[in-house]
This record gives C-alpha cells, structure tokens and sequence, in this order.
C-alpha cells in the first residue's frame, strides 16, 4: 500500500479520504467536512457526518486531505487536483513537482 504524503497526496485516489474544506470562494462551503465518495474533473462530493451529500468546485476551494492511516492532513489547492481520477497520476505530475516533502 501506498503511503500518502506532502508531495504524493496529489498522486493518489482521493475517494475514502477524509476531507475538509479550508477555503472556498463560496463561503457557505468552506468547514464543510466528511469523506470523499466521488469525483469528477471539477467536483468532489462529500458525505458530511449528518449523511447529507455535498458537491464542492475543485477549482475555487482549497481543501484539507486526511487519509485514514496519516497523522496529519495535507493541504492541497483545488487546481492540483483538478483532473479526473484516471488522469491523475499522468497530469498531476507538475503539481506533485512543485510540492514540498
């Protein structure tokens, strides 16, 4: 299994992950917290803890990524993800260079 990090987190598949929306250009989304259960190009949708399902804009949001086995949240700007899950690991890779360890 892969181990999530600063620099990899934009890498990975982001479904299951914990999230937590720490800046939104609509203010009504940002502390929306909860899991990740799908994604498109431009959408995360997330399942709050009240089950209530949230879709939140890649592209104006920075969000707070938490994996299940991380210690600690990676912050990731909506632009470094803005791809479809399949295309990731190709288009990501200039996002993945610029992060810090």
């Amino acid at each position: 299994m892969w181990e999530y990090n600063n620099k990899n987190i934009v890498l990975h598949e982001l479904i299951g992950l914990s999230v937590k929306v720490a800046k939104s250009r609509d203010k009504s989304r940002k502390g929306v917290k909860g899991i990740i259960i799908d994604e498109t190009k431009n959408l995360l949708v997330i399942r709050t803890a009240n089950g209530t399902m949230r879709k939140v804009p890649k592209e104006s949001s920075t969000f707070i990524l938490k994996p299940s086995n991380a210690a600690r949240g990676f912050k990731v700007d909506g632009e470094e993800i803005m791809f479809r899950s399949h295309e990731r690991t190709e288009k990501a890779l200039r996002y993945y260079k610029k992060r810090d360890m």
